[in-house]
């Protein structure tokens, strides 16, 4: 009896709502690696894939924007937990999917796992930093403070599919914000893997959902939706990010541009935390004028 044996290939899935379904129209499409190599087939997204998306981080939004900073601050660490857990499964997908040396898909991962942290750190912070005590003419108490903007899709960067990944993503939670995110079309594999990180380190069902497939094709109804309040075009080429910049205008949203990142393992600053964020001023009488105060 021989002792070979057939090698057990990952099967790749898309994370949404906490859960990991096929895309519902049964559709796939290849990945190969830089030289052209067969890696794995990846779930072709569809618009009802992207509608089910935000229906999953909308009902997740209370829970999530209502947690304290604190336990965001856990969760995501948790998630740098977990990834470095899996640190060997991830240099290799990084590798193939980057086209890198081991010691280069290293570093891209380490950096992913630190950026991690570094957002956890933040979560407690960002409101000392953008937040305080505003000086008004009057005896009133006036105070800001940030919240966060709701439902934001992002479009993962196509180049970066795991450090650049972590970098757009990890804002957007860390503030209360949920997500939808468009994987790398070219390099999917790294986010979708993720998921399994995501799902079993304590981030509720929903607050990020990950879709792979034809950037364009999933991000044309994101844009449009009128339940998703911001959109990341930092995945998006000029005329993509043009098309959806127009689709985001019937509704208001709130549009990040895509922006040239030479490096993204350079300190990312508070840009993106701050991007999804909206302010609530709050005013209170002081003195004997009474107890009640207003927000706007």
């Amino acid at each position: 009896m021989s002792d070979a044996r057939l090698s057990v290939f990952k099967t790749y899935k898309l994370y949404v709502g906490g859960k990991f379904p096929r895309s519902e129209s049964g559709r796939v499409y290849e990945v190969t690696d830089s030289k052209g190599k067969w890696l794995a087939n990846a779930p072709l997204s569809s618009r009802k894939d992207a509608r089910d998306a935000v229906v999953a981080a909308r009902k997740a939004f209370g829970a999530w924007s209502g947690a304290t900073a604190y336990n965001r601050g856990q969760i995501l660490y948790r998630v740098a937990e977990m990834l470095e857990g899996r640190r060997d499964q991830y240099v290799a997908e990084v590798a193939d999917a980057e086209g890198l040396s081991k010691s280069k898909a290293a570093a891209q991962v380490d950096a992913a796992i630190d950026r991690w942290v570094w957002y956890a750190g933040w979560t407690d912070k960002i409101a000392q930093v953008v937040g305080g005590g505003n000086p008004v003419a009057g005896p009133f108490f006036n105070l800001s403070s940030p919240e966060p903007t709701g439902v934001v899709a992002v479009l993962a960067p196509q180049e970066s599919s795991l450090l650049g990944l972590v970098s757009v993503v990890a804002p957007v939670i860390a503030t209360g914000n949920t997500a939808v995110v468009v994987a790398s079309e070219k390099a999917p594999l790294p986010a979708l893997s993720l998921g399994e990180v995501l799902a079993t380190s304590d981030l509720p069902g929903g607050v990020v959902n990950v879709l792979s497939g034809r950037t364009a094709e999933i991000a044309a109804p994101l844009a449009a939706h009128q339940d998703v309040n911001a959109i990341d075009l930092a995945g998006a080429d000029e005329a993509l990010a043009k098309e959806l910049e127009i689709a985001a205008a019937d509704n208001l949203k709130r549009v990040l541009r895509p922006q040239p990142v030479d490096n993204w393992s350079a300190d990312p600053g508070t840009d993106r935390m701050t991007a999804f964020l909206e302010t609530k001023t709050v005013w209170h009488p002081t003195g004997s004028l009474g107890a009640s105060g207003s927000a706007y």
